[in-house]
């Protein structure tokens, strides 16, 4: 979306994000990501697992119609606890759209000198439903931050419309340029088809 990087400046100002900032000195080049070795890297598994390597503090759009609850424990698809999103669709900063980046480290729009290089992993998977079954999520997405230490890559699946059970998704990385990988995880719905806003959940967000 065009506005997206002028929407989440706004919403830096106007919301309280999760996580602390980080701060970095920038020098010349890319830094070296850190190698992440193993089948299994970890977004999000459970609320405060060690094994969560991405901060969803990247708040975009309508920023003050999102609440997020990392630690909801109705019913997850596996553990203690998965994610529940509630979009409202009040386009409290008139944008007609929100959504949540997944960052490393917190906060990072590119402007920080640091990511993870994930370069053979082949795809991301997660699980998520629909409170009512039928919401509809403009996208899922993994990279795309731009800024002077921008994300390696991108790619999306969507849109996608949810079902009340759980169900596993995968994004497809094979191919993709993954040294450098800042923005983990994203989604982003719309007013337009959601006007009464919707509430989902998200569970297990990993790259294999």
């Amino acid at each position: 979306m065009n506005k997206m990087l002028f929407a989440a400046a706004v919403c830096v100002v106007l919301t309280s994000v999760a996580g602390s900032a980080f701060a970095a000195k920038k020098t010349a080049g890319k830094a070296k990501a850190p190698s992440t070795p193993g089948k299994s890297f970890s977004v999000y598994s459970d609320q405060g697992a060690k094994s969560n390597h991405f901060v969803p503090s990247g708040w975009m759009g309508d920023c003050g119609d999102i609440k997020l609850n990392a630690g909801f424990k109705e019913g997850p698809q596996a553990g203690t606890s998965c994610i529940m999103i509630t979009y409202s669709a009040e386009s409290s900063q008139n944008n007609g759209w929100s959504g949540v980046y997944w960052q490393y480290p917190a906060n990072n729009w590119g402007n920080v000198n640091k990511g993870y290089n994930l370069t053979g992993v082949k795809k991301l998977t997660f699980w998520a439903r629909g409170e009512k079954g039928d919401e509809e999520i403009a996208e899922f997405k993994v990279g795309g931050i731009s800024g002077e230490y921008a994300d390696s890559d991108s790619t999306t699946v969507g849109p996608v419309k949810l079902t009340k059970e759980w169900k596993q998704y995968t994004i497809d990385l094979d191919g993709k340029d993954l040294s450098h990988v800042i923005g983990g995880f994203c989604w982003t719905a719309s007013k337009d088809n959601n006007p009464e806003g919707v509430v989902f959940y998200l569970d297990e967000i990993a790259f294999e």
